[in-house]
């Protein structure tokens, strides 16, 4: 169900909404309830749209967490932090597939194919602007399709205790916000939003979907294709 912007209010919305009180569209939290919005109209280019995944770094919080949340705070981070990366599986027209990742230094690129670029690698959590990879929007007739997900690469699997977050940052239109806010801690990998290049332009939806096992599960589960190996950072 996508989110429709142009409508005018009902009659039976407040008064002070009809006489124009300023609505803020400045972000969008895609949920199971709204899981889709566009991003783009049918032949409309943009720039650059920076996606942003930020998580906790799990330090002390002003009230220490007793009992149960400390046990779950523990468990999630130990002594050495999680690291969280952010990463994407692509398609486009073309046909050609793959991924871009830390994992295995495939960083991208963002005036060649993919047209995808990842700045770099957090491994703690403790960069103040998170994780951060770019999508050329200035070419929007070369996708098809684009996963982005993330995968808690170092650290106890504790999605809750991470608290992440992806905020998608198009050059027109509001922020689109995707929250990891599942109890689940036994995977790693969790698919975040899935971008369609469709007739009417380019849609986002919101998946957040925990995936046990590797990458290979997760293409399994999308349908990629791709030939997967061992890789390290």
């Amino acid at each position: 169900m996508a989110i429709d912007y142009t409508r005018k209010p009902s009659s039976g919305q407040s008064s002070a909404s009809q006489a124009g009180a300023p609505v803020s569209l400045s972000k969008v939290t895609l949920s199971k309830a709204s899981p889709t919005i566009s991003l783009t109209k049918s032949g409309e280019k943009q720039g650059s749209m920076r996606v942003n995944l930020n998580w906790s770094t799990g330090a002390p919080a002003a009230q220490p967490k007793k009992g149960f949340l400390a046990k779950l705070a523990a468990a999630s981070y130990g002594s050495g932090g999680v690291d969280l990366d952010l990463g994407c599986l692509y398609e486009l027209r073309d046909g050609s597939k793959g991924v871009v990742q830390a994992l295995g230094n495939s960083f991208g690129s963002l005036q060649d194919a993919p047209f995808i670029a990842l700045d770099g690698d957090d491994r703690s959590g403790s960069v103040s602007g998170g994780e951060n990879m770019h999508i050329n929007l200035a070419h929007p007739e070369k996708f098809a399709r684009i996963l982005i997900f993330a995968m808690i690469y170092d650290g106890a699997p504790n999605w809750a205790a991470v608290d992440g977050v992806v905020t998608l940052y198009p050059t027109s239109g509001p922020q689109v916000e995707v929250r990891l806010d599942s109890a689940e801690n036994s995977a790693r990998i969790c698919s975040i939003a899935l971008l369609e290049n469709t007739s009417a332009g380019i849609t986002v939806t919101r998946e957040v979907e925990y995936i046990q096992g590797s990458q290979a599960d997760l293409d399994k589960k999308y349908g990629w294709g791709l030939r997967w190996a061992a890789g390290r950072k």
